[in-house]
């Protein structure tokens, strides 16, 4: 079994800031490619940025300049720090993490069970 488990969502001011973890543990050989989605109400859930084993990141339009992803390989955790929040970047926000459970075994993803954000004044 593989969980990822997400923390740091909450309530901040527009402008304000959070930094959101997801640690991934369990039956786990290798982690290639992290990353981190969100769904507003009525939407898709969509890519926020996602970041490979080497630490090549990538970033939707809507978070460059404001997000940064990071990881830490030997405690197989995944962070965003946010600024410069806006309203609009109220959502669910999920991890997601593409990896082996064992040597013979292909990659497969797995979520975890998601962390709200709202950006309200």
């Amino acid at each position: 079994q593989v969980q990822l488990v997400e923390s740091g969502g909450g309530l901040v001011q527009p402008g304000g800031s959070l930094r959101l973890s997801c640690a991934a543990s369990g039956s786990i050989f290798s982690i290639n490619a992290m990353g981190w989605y969100r769904q507003a109400p009525g939407k898709q859930r969509e890519l926020v940025a996602d970041i490979t084993f080497g630490g090549t990141t990538n970033y939707a339009d809507s978070a460059k300049g404001r997000f940064t992803i990071s990881r830490d390989n030997a405690k197989n955790t995944v962070y965003l720090q946010m600024n410069s929040l806006k309203p609009e970047d109220t959502a669910v926000y999920y991890c997601n993490a593409h990896l082996r459970q064992r040597i013979t075994t292909p990659t497969s993803i797995h979520w975890g069970q998601g962390t709200q954000v709202t950006v309200s004044s």
